[in-house]
């Protein structure tokens, strides 16, 4: 009885242990997933020929958030008849605005499913072309060519979608479109 009792107590004490390694494991994905996200500051419009044929998403990570490697992420946009998933290109980055946000990248780099990186502030230098990472107190824009993707954006267009880390928050878009384009850069969603 002895003898029993002991491995039972050995087998009860290893499953004990296995359960508190993976609630552990499990906590700290947890505490990942909900301290680390991403917050869309706003969105701007390229008006070309009376339709947007460039969206401008400006991004930041939230507040104490981890590093996010925009690379492993992804933007999901719909126009309410098309429904759109952007993958980064990392031959459209750049680290530095020169001739303002919409010329910086040629955007005409982009396919109908791809984004761009204009990197705007980078406090600690992390962010590279091949590994677009941000953390807490960087700034970026992603860019997105709608004429491949949408065939441009319509005046009274609804735009709905989201900029998807690898875990965490994702960046919440959401406009509509004004009813007449009276200037080259629109301002979308504040």
């Amino acid at each position: 009885m002895i003898l029993v009792a002991g491995i039972t107590a050995s087998v009860l004490i290893q499953t004990m242990n296995s359960l508190q390694e993976q609630a552990l494991r499990t906590g700290l994905e947890t505490i990942r997933d909900i301290s680390t996200g991403l917050r869309v500051t706003h969105v701007t419009g390229y008006n070309r020929s009376g339709s947007l044929s460039q969206l401008a998403i400006f991004i930041e990570p939230i507040a104490a958030s981890g590093d996010i490697d925009l690379a492993q992420g992804y933007i999901s946009l719909s126009d309410s008849s098309k429904r759109v998933i952007f993958n980064y290109n990392s031959s459209c980055f750049n680290n530095s605005i020169s001739n303002g946000i919409f010329d910086t990248l040629n955007s005409s780099n982009l396919s109908a499913s791809e984004f761009g990186i204009i990197v705007i502030r980078d406090v600690d230098n992390s962010s590279s072309s091949s590994t677009p990472t941000i953390n807490y107190g960087d700034l970026v824009v992603l860019l997105v060519n709608t004429t491949n993707s949408f065939s441009g954006i319509s005046t009274r267009t609804e735009v709905v979608g989201s900029v998807i880390p690898e875990y965490g928050i994702s960046g919440i878009i959401s406009f509509t479109t004004p009813g007449a384009f009276t200037k080259t850069i629109i301002e979308l969603q504040p």
